[in-house]
């Protein structure tokens, strides 16, 4: 089994996902998650580059290159309370198969300086 192979599983098993849970959530069928699982098929790249910002690791770790989940994790925890919101959006969108790109975040900002301009007119 590769390191890919195994990675995935790992990642899959540790958010007490089933194989069809998470084929949903990349849009694959569970008999394709069994095949990556298994070593016998890969994913592409695009696919390892959305399975690696899922699960919050780097593609090195995801790979099997590399111990580190990821060697960013300090940057995260300086984000500010919007950015956090604004990346667990983002997971939850990917996780119910919403296309998610920059336009969506413009977007939110727009909502959420909305939401702040009336929150700061009630008070």
């Amino acid at each position: 089994m590769s390191s890919l192979a195994k990675r995935i599983k790992q990642l899959r098993e540790e958010k007490q996902l089933t194989q069809e849970q998470f084929g949903k959530i990349f849009g694959i069928v569970k008999s394709t998650v069994s095949l990556y699982e298994s070593g016998k098929s890969t994913p592409d790249d695009e696919l390892k580059k959305r399975i690696a910002e899922y699960f919050n690791v780097s593609l090195y770790y995801l790979m099997g290159v590399s111990d580190i989940r990821n060697p960013y994790k300090e940057e995260d925890e300086k984000l500010s309370d919007l950015d956090k919101f604004l990346l667990e959006l983002k997971k939850k969108a990917i996780e119910r198969g919403i296309e998610f790109n920059e336009d969506s975040v413009d977007d939110l900002l727009d909502l959420y300086e909305f939401i702040k301009s009336r929150n700061k007119k009630s008070n």
